[in-house]
């Protein structure tokens, strides 16, 4: 995979990377949405109009001068007018995108903002949600409605009546993340709504839970690289970007672990784009310290806690994705005996309450002793395995599950595998 650096990539690069890796995740068509990044210079870079999104090379990315010159060999973007006119009424952004992805254009439809506050780290990544009303595509007056939204510095996204999205960012990976992170949130609450709605977390509650993250680990020195370990980091590094692909990992969160030796093990780093996770942003734990100049997971201490106590685990997943948080973000019970499979691979899936992974490592690592997987409420999905292959099999297994029961829920009530038949299945499989 082709890893996105806004330090040397030149914008028209960055713009092809960030359109097909929007339009592969289904949140754009062939013909729609736009991005642009505006240069020190003051020339805004952008999408041509009525190009292939799933083909753009950066040769066709246009050139709009500080003067009003276009350069390339197509039109710009139809809603270049808009573009122009969110930069000139925030200098400090430096990026934008516009898209109609479906979660955020069934909100644009429906007049609605959706609120973020169903997981801890949206709320700090997308910020306040504007809403701008509608006006023609293409028209200055709808630069003029959006750029009036804009105004507002609190706003770095802006829902548009009836068009879609636009957010903005310091450079094209954040505005990137904002995107990618708060279409999750849509299509999470969609989903959720299908259960009866979502419980939200409070600002208070969010500022609790990342006053409680551990933000400091020793480090240690002589760091070495044996070729098992960098194995490992290429296996982890292989499944982080098949996870993006298929759609159960979002750039801005999801945790891999496998373990080396004994209690020793290697975790991905934070702040790490999971999209462009690459071998050296893998960290390697030892005897509880990090290797030096890298700075871990915030669940490494839950990973090592979880490791330490059951031996016959050697790989961990901690991810969000929009069917489970479904379960996560609503409240509804979470119930694998949907097909026999769903059952085998998961066995009975617990809950625990929001932020008590973390509060309480031991009871998530003796619930993980017997049970495969946690669902924590408006956090993630915790699941483990014995080698990485297999849990990223179950985790596939769990949203696949999750989002049949979703779809449950437009045909009649759920009908599950009864305890007399998932007793026939655990002496069939020897599910222990």
């Amino acid at each position: 995979m082709k890893q996105l650096d806004v330090n040397f990539m030149h914008p028209a690069e960055q713009i092809a990377v960030i359109i097909k890796r929007i339009y592969r995740s289904g949140m754009t068509t062939t013909s729609g949405g736009n991005v642009s990044i505006r240069d020190d210079n003051g020339d805004i870079w952008i999408t041509p109009s009525a190009i292939d999104k799933g083909t753009l090379k950066p040769s066709d990315i246009m050139r709009v001068t500080a003067d009003g010159t276009i350069i390339g060999p197509h039109k710009p973007s139809s809603e270049y007018p808009f573009h122009r006119a969110i930069y000139n009424a925030r200098p400090e952004i430096r990026a934008i995108i516009h898209a109609h992805p479906p979660g955020l254009v069934a909100f644009s439809i429906a007049h609605k903002i959706p609120n973020t506050n169903i997981i801890p780290q949206a709320r700090d990544i997308c910020g306040e949600i504007g809403y701008a009303p509608y006006a023609c595509p293409g028209s200055e007056e709808l630069g003029k409605k959006i750029s009036k939204v804009f105004e507002d510095e609190k706003y770095k996204a802006v829902i548009m009546e009836n068009h879609g999205v636009v957010l903005g960012g310091g450079d094209l990976m954040d505005a990137y993340q904002r995107f990618e992170t708060l279409e999750f949130c849509c299509r999470t609450i969609i989903n959720a709504e299908h259960f009866g709605g979502i419980t939200t977390l409070t600002d208070a509650q969010i500022a609790d839970f990342h006053s409680r993250i551990p933000h400091s680990i020793m480090h240690f020195m002589d760091v070495q690289h044996p070729s098992d370990e960098r194995d490992m980091r290429g296996q982890m590094v292989e499944m982080i970007h098949r996870s993006c692909d298929q759609g159960l990992m979002i750039s801005t969160y999801g945790t891999v672990s496998m373990r080396w030796k004994g209690d020793d093990f290697l975790i991905t780093a934070t702040g790490k784009p999971r999209w462009d996770m690459q071998r050296e942003d893998i960290v390697q734990i030892r005897d509880g310290m990090a290797e030096v100049d890298k700075i871990p997971s915030r669940s490494v201490a839950l990973h090592q806690r979880i490791y330490q106590k059951n031996p016959h685990i050697n790989s961990i997943i901690t991810t969000q994705t929009p069917n489970l948080m479904a379960f996560a973000v609503s409240g509804k019970k979470f119930d694998v005996r949907t097909i026999p499979e769903s059952w085998i691979f998961l066995k009975d899936v617990p809950r625990l309450e929001f932020n008590e992974h973390y509060e309480n490592p031991d009871k998530v690592a003796d619930i993980l002793s017997k049970n495969r997987a946690i669902m924590v409420n408006n956090d993630c999905f915790i699941v483990t395995g014995d080698a990485l292959m297999q849990t990223f099999d179950y985790l596939e297994v769990a949203e696949f599950s999750a989002h049949s029961l979703v779809m449950a829920t437009a045909i009649g009530q759920l009908k599950p595998i009864t305890d007399k038949e998932i007793e026939e299945l655990r002496v069939a499989f020897n599910v222990k």
